[in-house]
Order: structure tokens, then C-alpha cells, then sequence
């Protein structure tokens, strides 16, 4: 069997899907993206195409290796992206060769289904108690959202105060029939951060992600020694490599990384493996497409301190599309009280519905980050 060619699809709301594509009829769907950077990882898989097309697509990890060791650059967001797109449907390719899924081919699943939990209440939070209440309605006992919008390194009382009273509200509308995720979304600097952590410690949050930003591992292990909340970190690392410091660090009791960035199928497992090691728990960071998700609850079957699920199902950003467009009828994701089954279909378990994406890749999509400013007009964390 041999890689013939890799097919990219850039389609709404801000994904972009991948088709690798053998000369034995076998293909494999990945899901290559960097939110706000879909073009470029288009033409980045094209680029790697010069190496993988010809190559035997079931030497996963030979192929993996030749991507990442390739020239004088590895890491970071781009390269992994790539990486993690090619990898999931390298990983696709070799289930539907032998008719099984892919957790068949990594030990075999230690569980059927992970817990699982959505967005709610936008870029700058607004109607939390509403949106937790309509999730709970839709079975799901778990939550995340941002709890802040633009926050200044050093901000005022008076803007704590608010923070602190909106989260309140929620925890006293929701009582304890639904577990809360709090986002800072690295807006918090360190000073912040410090305040926060001890203000929120009473809500009893499941984790609180990306309390500062990645790169401030070292700040992160010294809030994570002044709290009793644990913390997690990962969606912003992008290989083994990264976490490393996480981990010799005690930086973090939870990591969120992203099959879509941080290397794949391969390196997820990886790393959730490594964690377990640290009695460090698993949350996969997925708020992106349907065959991201797909990727992830493979890692999920197969990683033992694997205990909840990000998704993206009526996320703020999915203006245009959404978790269930893009694949065949029945041949998708299973949720049952707050839980997603986990895929038992050849490779990564879901069916791409390839004429609804040719469909709305002539469309396309030129999604991006939105740019804030604080008052005094210096650019703000996002």
C-alpha cells in the first residue's frame, strides 16, 4: 500500500480537514488545523506531501519520525499541526485496512465511554446561567467557559469583584448538579492569577485552564503550590518535549493537549501515558472539528487517567457548521447523559459525508482571532 495524495478541504466554521488517499482504495481523514491559521496548514500539509506521498502509510511511526526530525526546525504550532492531521489519518487508514478501530490497536479500550462537556457563554462571558442550565437539560452535568474578558497584568478590585460575583451567581443557580471548568485563557497575568485562585477556591471548579500563559510553566507550579484547585495546562504545548518541564514541575494536577496540535494520535497517547506516571489526570483539549473529536476518544478508550471530554458542539465559534454537518447519518457520535461513546466503527470509528465537505469547501472560511485592546489601548490577551 502507498500514500497517493493528501487532499485538503478548508470548510465552516474554522476547520480544515485532510483525505490521504492510496492506491488501494484505503483512505483516511485527519484534521490538520490551526484555529485562525487554516491556510497555512494547507499549504504546510502540501509541502510534507514532497515526503509522504509514496511511502507506505501502516509505518506510522517511521512517518511520524520523518515529519518531525525532518530539517533543522521541530515543534511548535505549525509543524505539529500538520503532523497531528497526517498522523490521525495515517492512523484512520490502518483501522480500515484491518477492520477494526484504532484504540483495537493500541492495547484495546480500558473504558466505553468518557464524560464529556461544552461551551457555554462566548469570548467574554454572558449568560452563564442560562447556558448551564440548557446543557444540563442536554444531559451534561459539566461546563467550561471563560471567566473573564480583557484583564489588565495588575487590574482593579472593582473588576475582581464583578468576576467573582458572576461565578457565584452560577455555582448558587447550579448548586451541585453541574461540575464547572473555569477558562482564564492565559488573560490572567501571574498577579491576577495569584488573587483569583484564592477568591475561586470555594466554587470547587474541576480544574482551572491555562491559569497563565504556557509559556510561564514556572509561574504555573508556583500557583499550582498556593492552590487547592488543580490546574491544567496543555493546549498551547505542542510535542512530549513541552511537557516535560510540566511534569518535573508539578505544574499541573490536569493537561489538556490537542490531538489536532500536539502531534496527533501518536504523540497524545504518549503523553497521556507519561501523565499517568505523575498521577497527573487527562482532559484532551478539542474545540474543533468532528474529526478531531473522533481522534481524541481514541486516546480517551485508551489512556487510563483519561476523565472528561472537551467538544464543540454549539461552541460560540461555530457560526456556519457544526459537529454533526460534516458526517453520514448513524455513523456518528453517541452522547447518553452528559457520556460520548466511544467509537467502535474501522479506524477513527465516524464516516466523513466527503460530498458535504467538497460542498462547503468551496465556501471556505477566513476565520481569525479577534484582536482586543485594553483601555488604554495596549493589546490585550485573547
Amino acid at each position: 500500500m502507498k500514500i497517493t495524495a493528501l487532499k485538503t478541504f478548508l470548510v465552516p466554521p474554522r476547520w480544515l480537514f485532510l483525505k490521504v488517499e492510496t492506491n488501494e482504495g484505503i483512505s483516511g481523514w485527519g484534521e490538520p488545523v490551526l484555529e485562525g491559521h487554516a491556510e497555512t496548514l494547507a499549504t504546510k500539509v502540501a509541502e510534507l506531501g514532497d515526503f509522504v506521498i509514496g511511502q507506505d502509510p501502516r509505518r506510522i511511526e517511521d512517518i511520524w519520525q520523518m515529519i518531525y526530525r525532518n530539517g533543522c526546525y521541530r515543534g511548535g504550532p505549525v509543524l505539529m499541526s500538520a503532523l497531528s492531521g497526517i498522523d490521525m489519518a495515517l492512523w484512520d487508514i490502518k483501522g480500515r485496512a484491518l477492520g477494526v478501530p484504532v484504540h483495537q490497536l493500541l492495547g484495546g479500550p480500558v473504558r466505553d465511554r468518557i464524560r464529556s462537556y461544552c461551551w457555554i457563554g462566548g469570548d467574554r462571558p454572558a449568560n452563564l446561567i442560562e447556558g448551564a442550565n440548557a446543557m444540563r437539560d442536554r444531559g451534561y452535568d459539566a461546563v467550561k467557559f471563560n471567566i473573564c474578558e480583557e484583564l489588565q497584568i495588575v487590574d482593579t478590585y472593582a473588576k475582581v469583584d464583578g468576576i467573582i460575583r458572576r461565578l457565584f451567581d452560577l455555582r448558587a443557580a447550579v448548586g451541585d448538579t453541574m461540575d464547572l471548568a473555569f477558562d482564564f485563557h492565559g488573560r490572567v497575568h501571574a498577579p491576577m492569577a495569584r488573587v483569583l485562585l484564592k477568591e475561586l477556591e470555594p466554587l470547587r471548579p474541576i480544574f482551572v485552564e491555562d491559569a497563565v500563559v504556557s509559556a510561564m510553566v514556572e509561574t504555573m507550579a508556583d500557583l499550582a503550590r498556593a492552590t487547592s484547585i488543580p490546574l491544567c495546562i496543555g493546549e498551547r504545548l505542542h510535542s512530549r518535549y513541552d511537557f516535560k518541564r510540566v511534569f518535573e514541575l508539578r505544574a499541573a494536577q490536569v493537561i489538556n493537549p490537542d490531538t489536532a496540535h500536539v502531534g496527533g494520535i501518536s504523540e497524545m497517547v504518549r503523553i497521556g501515558h507519561w501523565a499517568e506516571a505523575y498521577d497527573v489526570a487527562l482532559a484532551p483539549h478539542c474545540p474543533l472539528g468532528p474529526i478531531a473529536l473522533a481522534a481524541c476518544l481514541q486516546v480517551d478508550a485508551v489512556c487510563h487517567n483519561a476523565f472528561i471530554q472537551e467538544q464543540s458542539l454549539g461552541i460560540h465559534y461555530n457560526q456556519g457548521g457544526d459537529l454533526a454537518d460534516y458526517l453520514l447519518p448513524g455513523h456518528g457520535f453517541v452522547l447518553e447523559a452528559g457520556h460520548l461513546s466511544i467509537p467502535q466503527g474501522p479506524g477513527l470509528g465516524v464516516e466523513v459525508d466527503e460530498e458535504r465537505v467538497t460542498a462547503a469547501a468551496k465556501i471556505g472560511h477566513r476565520w481569525r482571532a479577534p484582536v482586543w485592546r485594553h483601555q488604554d489601548g495596549s493589546i490585550a490577551e485573547w
